[in-house]
């Protein structure tokens, strides 16, 4: 059995008032779980922040995390960064769909992000008995663009913002442009049976950025780590689910974690 994480995060974008405070943050603590309580090595993990989290350096870390994986390994895939969505585009013909993105280091407005479609492409060589687990700890909501702005504007107290990216106006005036556009979201279109994503809110939600006990994170990664330690990465993934959704509510966050895959994959561990 072989085990393979990457694990990506961004404080710093080059589009500017981009930036964010906890993802680096974010990569150095799931690190830290995999190494102290899944029997991952150093060698096995790869880090992507800031100015080398681009989407040519992302993707073919993807490339690296997939090749070779064989029946029994395990692969982690963790980003922690904005979030957003756009209309699908193939050249300058414009889809009657939306894509939600991941947005690297170098996001801009033309295409360089990563969209389901990149992921679909990396994970669908997979064989079957791969555990692949999916950890996105960023917004990745349809309706979220009017929500983004009100979390940013009523939590500056307390140091919160959220990992969403709002489209220019000249993009978000073709999306508005037709209401009943159907929504797409990352992952949704693999097969359920060979993965398993945890995501840091619902669709319609966003995932915070936030100051937590003097240091910054991301909400959803902070606490998905902290119930792992606390139960020495021992939960099943349904039981992990409830704590961080829990722990989430009592300290006054919004956003609702989901978890996707086989309903016989909810009673097992965490990356078993």
């Amino acid at each position: 059995m072989a085990n393979k994480a990457l694990l990506v995060g961004i404080n710093q974008y080059r589009m500017s008032g981009a930036d964010l405070q906890g993802c680096v943050n974010d990569v150095t603590n799931v690190r830290d779980i995999l190494l102290k309580y899944f029997g991952f090595k150093v060698k096995q993990i790869r880090v992507l922040v800031d100015g080398r989290a681009t989407k040519e350096g992302i993707l073919s870390r993807l490339e690296w995390l997939v090749k070779g994986a064989k029946s029994g390994d395990r692969l982690l895939f963790h980003f922690s960064g904005h979030g957003s969505q756009i209309r699908d585009r193939d050249g300058d013909e414009l889809k009657d769909r939306l894509d939600e993105i991941l947005c690297p280091h170098d996001m801009d407005w033309d295409g360089t992000y990563i969209v389901d479609d990149d992921l679909k492409a990396a994970f669908s060589t997979l064989p079957k008995g791969v555990n692949l687990e999916v950890l996105l700890d960023c917004c990745h909501s349809g309706t979220g663009t009017r929500e983004a702005m009100a979390m940013t504007a009523l939590s500056a107290e307390h140091s919160v913002k959220a990992r969403f990216l709002a489209p220019p106006m000249d993009i978000l005036c073709r999306q508005l442009d037709e209401e009943d556009l159907p929504e797409t979201r990352l992952l949704r279109a693999a097969n359920p049976t060979t993965h398993v994503l945890f995501s840091g809110c619902r669709d319609n939600q966003t995932s915070a950025d936030a100051c937590i006990k003097g240091t910054y994170n991301g909400a959803f990664t902070y606490y998905f780590c902290k119930h792992l330690r606390d139960a020495q990465g021992d939960p099943s993934r349904s039981e992990l689910l409830k704590r961080l959704r829990a722990s989430l509510k009592y300290e006054g966050y919004d956003q609702v974690p989901q978890l996707e895959c086989a309903t016989a994959e909810r009673k097992k561990r965490f990356l078993e």
